[in-house]
């Protein structure tokens, strides 16, 4: 008997409810469409300039060192001691590495460990909107309903009504990053202190998302959430070796979260991946002890790229916003695809799906969908994400290529 033609298998064969809930990664995409299509890819956050050496040969010394097996699950003493260390000496808070810190497999892992221990099937999960595309898919596989709350343009500001409105009864979570993953913003103390009186107004959890917490801007500052008071023990703070060291392929991140959680998460953890690279573990260490004259110079490393996106973009007739933090820029397409159709070139349709192909395709320069970080249809049809993470000689290129095809 042919199974696929008969009705009771075909249904055993489907996909989960959940799976279906959600798409594949859009950044991800994007990047096997700039590498088909020989595209300049400013969509996926990851520099293509080199780590530091330093925290290279740590990687090698551990690989040479024979720490080739499986670390402590919930992360190697060193790295765990080398996170708390970082903690005090850049935020002054106090961590118990035994009892608080999960190393994982990168923040993704992280959050969806994270929520994967502390939500529950029927819970709601509070998700500002626009969102880093994984946390939406994070809380229906944990079983709970995202809610999002919108940040309102220009500034990416949160309405204190709207987050009001959005805490339920069955309100169990808010997941909040900062600096933010695609807008660049980097959240005020007040809008920070409004969080945290609704969680603790609400006794609800904050998890945090502070990966980008060196690449700020100007007078912009990143405050952890922890360290604001009354939330100590009320959320779970994930970050990671990625960003702040152009090491986006290790996938070591952790979270440090109140004692009472941090045994649910370890124990998801363990489940999931296991443990994060051993190697690795013992150069993030290294890593985290860096001088802070490496960490100080993280921002302004940075800002030179950003002012250099910023420019290429606003010459090419977009309407960008200055991100305040992070390493991309969102930004308004509709002028000069408007401009570009009229002179007999572009994309058939305005919109960012449209737009993001033809770019990569034609133009030869990657960029990511703005409505893959919204809900289906509720914004960012009008936008599309540059990252800015690149070499002067990537940059160079997509100046060119962006030139030509709406300046030439």
């Amino acid at each position: 008997m042919d199974r696929s033609e008969s009705g009771p298998y075909q249904d055993m064969l489907k996909p989960s409810d959940k799976a279906s809930r959600f798409t594949e990664s859009v950044i991800r995409e994007m990047t096997r469409v700039a590498l088909a299509h020989g595209a300049v890819n400013l969509s996926q956050g990851f520099p293509d300039f080199p780590a530091p050496d330093q925290v290279k040969a740590a990687a090698i010394r551990a690989v040479e060192d024979d720490v080739n097996q499986y670390a402590v699950t919930w992360g190697a003493p060193s790295l765990r001691a080398a996170i708390g260390a970082h903690m005090q000496r850049h935020y002054d808070v106090a961590v118990d590495v035994d009892r608080q810190v999960t190393v994982c497999c990168g923040s993704t892992e992280a959050m969806i460990a994270t929520l994967l221990a502390t939500v529950n099937p029927g819970d709601e999960v509070i998700v500002f909107e626009p969102y880093y595309e994984n946390y939406g898919p994070d809380a229906i596989l944990s079983g709970a309903t995202p809610r999002y709350v919108r940040l309102h343009e220009p500034g990416w500001s949160i309405d204190a009504n709207e987050l009001r409105a959005a805490v339920t009864s069955k309100t169990r979570a808010m997941v909040l990053n900062s600096p933010h993953n695609p807008t660049g913003k980097v959240f005020t103390r007040e809008e920070l202190e409004l969080v945290a009186a609704l969680c603790q107004e609400h006794d609800l959890l904050a998890i945090t998302d502070e990966i980008y917490e060196f690449i700020v801007y100007g007078e912009a500052r990143h405050v952890p959430l922890c360290t604001l008071p009354g939330m100590a023990d009320r959320t779970v703070t994930i970050s990671s070796l990625s960003k702040s060291f152009s090491v986006t392929g290790w996938r070591v991140g952790w979270a440090i979260a109140p004692p009472h959680l941090a045994g649910a998460i370890r124990k998801v953890h363990d489940f999931l991946t296991v443990g994060a690279p051993a190697p690795l573990q013992e150069a993030a260490a290294f890593a985290l002890n860096m001088p802070d004259t490496y960490f100080g110079s993280l921002a302004s490393h940075y800002d030179l790229r950003r002012q250099r996106c910023l420019s290429v973009l606003e010459r090419c007739g977009f309407a960008p916003r200055s991100p305040a933090g992070a390493y991309y820029v969102m930004t308004d397409i509709r002028e000069p695809l408007a401009r570009a159709r009229r002179q007999g070139k572009g994309p058939a349709a305005g919109d960012d799906v449209s737009a993001a192909r033809w770019l990569a395709t034609e133009v030869g320069v990657a960029a990511v969908p703005g409505s893959s970080f919204y809900r289906a249809g509720s914004g960012g049809r009008e936008c599309l994400r540059f990252c800015f993470c690149k070499k002067e000689e990537t940059l160079a290129a997509a100046e060119e290529r962006l030139f030509r095809a709406f300046l030439g």
